[in-house]
C-alpha cells in the first residue's frame, strides 16, 4: 500500500486529479482524497506507513534462530521420551532458551508467523492403539449409550 501512496504522490504532484489517480493506483477515490489531505499536510512523509501494528514481538531474531534449530533437532533431542512436539513441549523449549514465557495456546502464532512452521499429522498410528477395544465400543458400547435411558436430555 505505501507503494501505492508513493505513487499518488508522484501523480499529485503533476497536477492529476483523484479520480484519474484511483483508476491508474487501483482504489476508490474516496481512499485518494484522504491521501492527498495527508500529502497536503506533511506531503510524502504523511504518505509513509505508520510501521508495525500491535505488541512487538517478545523473541528477537537471534532467539527465533536459536529456537528454530532447536525444534528442528527434535523432541527426543531436547529430552523428552517421543519425538512428538506438543504446543506445552515447544513452550517448555522456549521458555528454557530464552527465557520469555508463551502460554501454549500462543506458542502456535509463534510456529505458524515467525518460525514458517506447519501443523503436522503423525504419518502412522500410535502402538498402544487396540483395533480390537475400539470396534468392541463402536459396536457394542456406542449404541448402548445411545439407546440409554436420558440419553436424549444430554
Amino acid at each position: 500500500m505505501e507503494a501505492r501512496r508513493m505513487r499518488a504522490a508522484d501523480l499529485f504532484e503533476q497536477g492529476m486529479i483523484p479520480a484519474e489517480i484511483a483508476r491508474q493506483v487501483g482504489v476508490r477515490h474516496q481512499i485518494v482524497s484522504e491521501w492527498r489531505k495527508a500529502w497536503w499536510r506533511a506531503g510524502r512523509d504523511g504518505l509513509r506507513g505508520a510501521g508495525r501494528a500491535g505488541r512487538k514481538p517478545k523473541l528477537n531474531e537471534a532467539q527465533l534462530a536459536e529456537v528454530q534449530e532447536a525444534l528442528a533437532r527434535g523432541a527426543e533431542a531436547n529430552g523428552y521420551t517421543t519425538d512428538l512436539w506438543t504446543l506445552p513441549r515447544v513452550a517448555e523449549v522456549i521458555q528454557r532458551m530464552t527465557g520469555v514465557g508463551y502460554h501454549p495456546g500462543h506458542v502456535w502464532y509463534v510456529l505458524r508467523d515467525q518460525l514458517d512452521w506447519t501443523w503436522q499429522r503423525p504419518a502412522r498410528r500410535a502402538v498402544e492403539r487396540n483395533e480390537e477395544a475400539i470396534e468392541h465400543w463402536v459396536k457394542k458400547r456406542w449404541p448402548q449409550l445411545k439407546k440409554g435411558q436420558g440419553a436424549r436430555t444430554r
